[in-house]
C-alpha cells in the first residue's frame, strides 16, 4: 500500500457526496467478491490473519485442508483452529519463511507453508519527508499440498535402498553358492571311496553321514534361491484367481499353528468378488507373510480376523490380529529394510509384501495402536475395471 494513501482519503471524506461514497463502496465490495471467488478456485490454501494471529480471511482450500468451518473460524486466533501450530513462534518473524509440516486431520498429509507479514507504511512525522515507517498489521499464509511428492521421493529411496539390498543378496547368494558346489562335490568324491570300502558297520555310518551333509546342502541352497526369489520377484504371471479361495488355502496352511496357538480364527469372506488378476504363488507368500506376523504379534490365544470386500475398481482384503500392536514411530519404519522389532525377524517381510502388491498395481497400508492390535489393509485392483471415471465436484 502507498506511502500516505489512507490519511489522504480520509482527508478527500468531508469532500466526497453520498452518493459517491456509496459507489465506492458498492465497488470495493464487488472487487472482494471477485477476489474470494479467485481464491476459492484455487488449490493452494490461503489465510490472513490480523496482527493478534486472529483469522480474517481462508478459501475453500485452506478449510480443506485443515478441516475446519470457515464461518466458524473468522476472528478465532490461528493457533487454536490448527492445533500444533506454533503460530506465536511463526508470526515473531518480519520477513518471509517457508516451512513443511504433516497434518493427521482430516487426513494424513505433508503440507508447505508459506508466511509472509503483511505491512503498511506511514509516512514519518519527523523533518524527513521522505521517510516511511513499516507497520505489521497481519499475516498472510499460502498453503501447497505436497503429499504426493513427499511419497514420491520416499518411493524412489526404498526403491534405491531396495536395488543395494538386492545386489548385496546377489553377492552374498553367490559366494555362499561357491562354496556348497564345491562340498557336494567332495561330498560325491567321498561317497565313491565309501562304495570301494568292504561291507561294515563304519562304512554305513559313514553313508549315513554323507547323506545327511547332503540334505543338509541341499537345504541351504533351497533357503538361499527362495530369499533371492523373494528379494527379488520375478514379473507377476497374472492369471484369473478366486481370492477367497487363496484366502482359505493360507489358512489350511497354518492349520496345525493356529490349533498349537490356541487362535480364533474369524473369516467374513464376500461370495460375489470377481475373478483378479494376480499371481497366485506370490499372493500366497503375501497371506503367509501377514497372517505369521499376527501368530507372533498374538502369542498364543488371539483372534485373528480376516475380511474380504470390494468397491467400483478395487477387491479389498483385511488382515486385522488383538496383538501388541506397533508404536507410531515404529510404525513409520516398518518397510525399512532389516527393522523389525522381533528379536528373531529378518526385517524383510513386510519389504517383500508391499513389493509384491505394488507389482500387482495394488497398495497396502497399515493401521496400530501401540496395545490393540493391528489390521493391514490389501487393495487389489478388479481384472476387468481398467479405467474409473472419476466423479465430478459439485460445484456450490
Amino acid at each position: 500500500m502507498k506511502p500516505g494513501f489512507l490519511e489522504k482519503l480520509i482527508g478527500r471524506l468531508g469532500r466526497i457526496g453520498p452518493e459517491e461514497v456509496q459507489n465506492y463502496l458498492l465497488r470495493l465490495a464487488q472487487e472482494k467478491g471477485f477476489l474470494e471467488t479467485i481464491f476459492n478456485s484455487i488449490q493452494e490454501g490461503i489465510i490472513v490473519t490480523d496482527s493478534n494471529g486472529r483469522i480474517t480471511y481462508l478459501n475453500d482450500a485452506a478449510c480443506e485442508i485443515f478441516g475446519v468451518n470457515g464461518e466458524n473460524a473468522i476472528g478465532k486466533p490461528l493457533g487454536e483452529q490448527v492445533r500444533g501450530l506454533d503460530w506465536k513462534a511463526l508470526s515473531q518473524s518480519n520477513s518471509a519463511l517457508s516451512r513443511d509440516m504433516e497434518i493427521f486431520y482430516p487426513a494424513n498429509r505433508f503440507i508447505n507453508f508459506y508466511v509472509v507479514p503483511l505491512l503498511i507504511e506511514h509516512r514519518s512525522a519527523s523533518d524527513r519527508p521522505n521517510e516511511s515507517l513499516a507497520e505489521v498489521v497481519g499475516h498472510a499464509m499460502i498453503l501447497r499440498d505436497i503429499t504426493e511428492d513427499r511419497r514420491s521421493a520416499q518411493q524412489t529411496i526404498e526403491s534405491e535402498r531396495l536395488s543395494a539390498l538386492t545386489l548385496l543378496a546377489a553377492g552374498v547368494a553367490h559366494e555362499i553358492g561357491n562354496p556348497l558346489n564345491s562340498l557336494h562335490i567332495h561330498l560325491q568324491l567321498m561317497e565313491r571311496k565309501v562304495k570301494k570300502l568292504p561291507a561294515a558297520e563304519e562304512k554305513r555310518e559313514l553313508e549315513e553321514s554323507i547323506e545327511i551333509a547332503r540334505a543338509e546342502i541341499n537345504r541351504l541352497d533351497s533357503i538361499v534361491s527362495q530369499f533371492l526369489r523373494a528379494i527379488r520377484p520375478s514379473k507377476p504371471q497374472l492369471q484369473r484367481e478366486d481370492i477367497n479361495a487363496i484366502v482359505e488355502e493360507s489358512l489350511r496352511f497354518f492349520q496345525p499353528e493356529i490349533k498349537d496357538r490356541e487362535i480364533v480364527v474369524e473369516t467374513e469372506l464376500r461370495s460375489d468378488l470377481p475373478p483378479i488378476a494376480l499371481d497366485r504363488d506370490q499372493i500366497k507368500q503375501v497371506f503367509y507373510n501377514a497372517i505369521k506376523n499376527s501368530f507372533e504379534a498374538m502369542k498364543r490365544r488371539g483372534i485373528l480376523r480376516i475380511r474380504t470386500d470390494r468397491d467400483d475398481s478395487h477387491v479389498i482384503v483385511t488382515v486385522t490380529d488383538t496383538g501388541a500392536g506397533i508404536s507410531p514411530e515404529n510404525l513409520s519404519r516398518v518397510f525399512e529394510p532389516y527393522f523389525t522389532t522381533k528379536s528373531g525377524g529378518s526385517g524383510l517381510g513386510l519389504l517383500i509384501v508391499r513389493r509384491i502388491i505394488r507389482e500387482h498395481g495394488g497398495e497396502l497400508a497399515l493401521e496400530s495402536k501401540e496395545g490393540k492390535g493391528l489390521t493391514l489393509t490389501i487393495r487389489l485392483p478388479i481384472l476387468d475395471h481398467r479405467v474409473r471415471m472419476l466423479p465430478e465436484k459439485a460445484e456450490g
